[in-house]
């Protein structure tokens, strides 16, 4: 439930539809109809994600970062919902097992059965970038061919009730491999900028993947909270 709240105050909030605070926890427990848990759940999920910060006694502040500009991608948010007016062109749909390049890169074990997609991703129909992903069958055993044209993460929440709880990222300027540059009308000589990323539901990884970007003027934006002991 409190997922679903955070969805639609982040959806808001890079509408701007709040220009400095987010409502109070009381308002926002008598607009949705939940506890106090729950309201202060999604809040902290949107904290977390780097939309908000709280100041004591005055309540969440908007951190204005304009990641609802096309050029920003906010790699806390994780890539759950249609943020981007992205649209996909599958490259591969199928079922693999993990090899030793998938192990040495990713936390997944020899052999782990994956269900791997690859996809051309366009943002008001420019390549945007090139996303080869692979899904924990023990985990998400089915992923429907119009999820995987679409948001695949939004499919897993909904269908298997499973979401990002923690994520690995690693950063690369890469050369690209022969069918990558043609795929992305580069050359093997260049070196875009590609992302690395494993993500974890509680202590499962589920979800392994490699992003390239070639969008032009991108910028990447992520948020770090420490959490001091009492």
């Amino acid at each position: 439930m409190y997922h679903d709240i955070a969805e639609v105050l982040i959806q808001e909030i890079e509408a701007g539809l709040f220009p400095e605070k987010l409502p109070t926890e009381e308002q926002l427990r008598a607009r949705f109809q939940v506890s106090r848990d729950t309201i202060h759940k999604a809040i902290e999920l949107i904290t977390q994600k780097g939309l908000v910060r709280r100041i004591q006694g005055s309540g969440y502040f908007i951190n204005h970062i304009n990641v609802a500009e096309k050029t920003v991608v906010n790699l806390s948010l994780g890539y759950t919902t249609k943020r981007k007016k992205l649209t996909s062109k599958i490259i591969t749909f199928d079922k693999i097992t993990a090899d030793a390049s998938l192990t040495e890169r990713y936390n997944v074990a020899l052999n782990t059965p994956l269900t791997r997609i690859v996809r051309l991703r366009y943002l008001n129909d420019e390549l945007y970038n090139l996303e080869t992903a692979y899904y924990v069958d023990a985990v998400v055993p089915f992923i429907s061919n119009e999820a995987a044209t679409d948001s695949i993460f939004e499919f897993i929440r909904k269908a298997y009730g499973i979401y990002a709880t923690s994520s690995d990222q690693y950063l690369a300027q890469e050369k690209l491999t022969a069918t990558e540059a043609e795929l992305l009308h580069k050359t093997t000589t260049e070196q875009q900028l590609t992302l690395y990323q494993t993500n974890y539901y509680g202590n499962q990884a589920y979800n392994l993947a490699r992003t390239i970007f070639v969008y032009p003027d991108l910028n990447l934006y992520f948020h770090i909270t420490n959490k001091m002991d009492k």
